[in-house]
């Protein structure tokens, strides 16, 4: 998916949970990228065999069985999704902490809100 398809979803996402501010949209950019990334490295490790394990041939020659770097990299930028999603309060975990802090209206004590009615 394109970043632009991403970004739409993840939009429409943040919104659906009532998560969403405007003020988010470099945080919706990067994940967007993020997550086109990923689906770029997976259609690549789809090409070429989709093998998890990888011959790797060393500086002294020995070759060994690794992971191959593909699936590791699409991994990597899984994880680095989703700290993006919790921040955005897109997993389960991410929506509590946002709804305990910042979603919920701040509590004005009677004696701030005689004062700002005063003045």
């Amino acid at each position: 998916m394109k970043k632009t398809a991403w970004k739409r979803k993840i939009v429409q996402q943040t919104k659906a949970v009532g998560t969403y501010k405007e003020a988010f949209e470099p945080v919706i950019i990067t994940l967007a990228s993020i997550l086109e990334q990923r689906d770029q490295v997976y259609e690549q490790y789809i090409e070429q065999g989709a093998e998890p394990l990888h011959e790797y041939t060393n500086k002294n020659g020995s070759t060994n069985m690794t992971k191959n770097p593909l699936l590791v990299l699409w991994d990597e930028l899984n994880k680095s999704a989703l700290t993006y999603w919790r921040d955005l309060g897109l997993t389960p975990a991410g929506l509590k902490k946002i709804d305990e802090q910042s979603m919920k209206p701040k509590k004005v004590s009677a004696l701030a809100e005689a004062l700002k009615s005063i003045g």
